[in-house]
């Protein structure tokens, strides 16, 4: 397939507004503003395109949420938190091709009516956060933000917040309380984003990848993204690929490529042994193995396998990868991650650590692997947002493929591999 998102990434002066105008940009904004806004989101919901942050929530369905009151204070929040370990996508945009989520941005606010957008970036991102705000100041100059844009009578201002690196803030709701000057953390919905969202306002929350979809959707038209890839979960999808493999990066293919392909076309197959298993998108999903391999890496398909497709990091483990140390590391994670708003998450997570700690320590004892899936079973489905549910996953996931290496760990106080 030819790129699409990444089709700047070997482009050193890709970054600069000069070179993306003379391929091409910002003439999806142009045409944009040719169409009616409820035009444009009835396209992209006949694109198919859906999410690409994890949910995979339909795109246009979202926007189509918010009121229809043109007097009304409208927002929109693109999430470029991008904290969860072995995901790494957004940031191949951020850093190389950031007028093009620009552009996205822009004309999804003009499609719903939002005044003003924000860009809540991790505060580790320092590299992408200033070259984000340096394309922000160009497009200012050039006159594709601020007032009356290209003329159209839409006027719309875009900022860069920086976040303070908490991965909870990943959550949309934290994300916007981070935004309001608060702690991040969840909040109860309803009311959701779309009715009462940044300051209380109608806002719409979408992923770096999903917004960089909507200028090529402008561009080359509902049906032609509809075409690429599964009917239900169409369009490119960018694949971060990393562990053991020979070439390890970001790969740009239609979506529902198979997990194989992935792994040993493009990312050059394992490294340093055979293959043990892979986590499919981002370590909440829960692990593939060898009899997986031919998995279509699409959401629906990664459902039906009891796992996700998350963000699409694709992390590879060889044979020597010991699974009590993965739960661990991953466990570890979460809990030193979670909020701390609700008891399951802030106690679950911290009592499944110790257990597994102690097991790699060699201290396990029996009936551990008992309790870790106890402690699961007593936070999944309990808590405020889905970090709790993440963890658990990862976890069960791996019990379901791996248990026996925890039950050695248990019984001879060493790992099996």
């Amino acid at each position: 397939m030819k790129p699409i998102l990444l089709k700047n990434q070997f482009n050193p002066e890709a970054y600069k507004v000069e070179s993306y105008v003379a391929g091409g940009g910002y003439e999806s904004l142009k045409k944009a503003f040719t169409m009616k806004p409820d035009d444009i989101i009835q396209l992209v919901k006949d694109s198919g395109l859906r999410g690409r942050g994890g949910a995979g929530f339909p795109t246009g369905l979202k926007w189509s949420f918010i009121p229809k009151d043109p007097t009304m204070q409208k927002y929109l929040a693109c999430n470029a938190d991008e904290g969860e370990p072995g995901t790494f996508k957004d940031r191949g945009i951020i850093n190389n091709d950031p007028h093009l989520l620009i552009e996205g941005m822009t004309i999804a606010s003009f499609a719903f009516g939002a005044s003003v957008s924000y860009i809540y970036i991790r505060g580790e991102f320092v590299f992408g956060a200033r070259r984000l705000e340096a394309a922000i100041a160009e497009a200012y100059e050039k006159g594709f933000l601020g007032e009356n844009i290209m003329g159209s009578g839409f006027s719309h201002d875009m900022y860069v917040h920086c976040g303070a690196g908490a991965y909870i803030c990943g959550e949309e709701t934290a994300l916007i309380d981070s935004l309001e000057g608060r702690r991040g953390t969840p909040r109860i919905k309803p009311p959701f984003p779309a009715i009462e969202g940044l300051n209380s306002k109608p806002t719409v929350i979408n992923n770096v990848e999903t917004l960089s979809t909507v200028p090529s959707i402008i561009k080359n038209g509902a049906k032609w993204f509809a075409g690429i890839g599964p009917e239900k979960c169409p369009g490119p999808k960018i694949y971060g690929v990393s562990g053991h493999v020979q070439k390890p990066g970001l790969y740009e293919l239609p979506m529902g490529t198979p997990i194989r392909e992935i792994i040993f076309n493009h990312a050059g197959g394992i490294k340093g042994g055979t293959f043990k298993a892979a986590i499919p998108g981002g370590i909440t999903a829960p692990m593939l193995v060898e009899k997986d391999l031919d998995t279509r890496m699409d959401f629906d398909s990664l459902a039906a396998k009891q796992s996700m497709l998350g963000s699409g990091g694709v992390i590879v483990m060889n044979n020597s990868t010991c699974m009590v140390k993965v739960a661990l590391i991953t466990n570890r994670f979460f809990s030193h991650e979670s909020c701390g708003k609700c008891t399951p998450c802030r106690e679950g997570t911290t009592w499944i650590t110790q257990i597994l700690k102690r097991m790699e320590d060699g201290e396990g004892r029996p009936g551990d692997t008992a309790e870790i899936e106890r402690l699961c079973g007593m936070i999944f489905g309990r808590t405020f947002c889905p970090l709790g549910d993440g963890a658990t996953m990862a976890i069960r996931g791996n019990l379901a493929h791996f248990r026996d290496e925890f039950i050695y760990h248990e019984e001879h106080g060493r790992c099996k591999v």
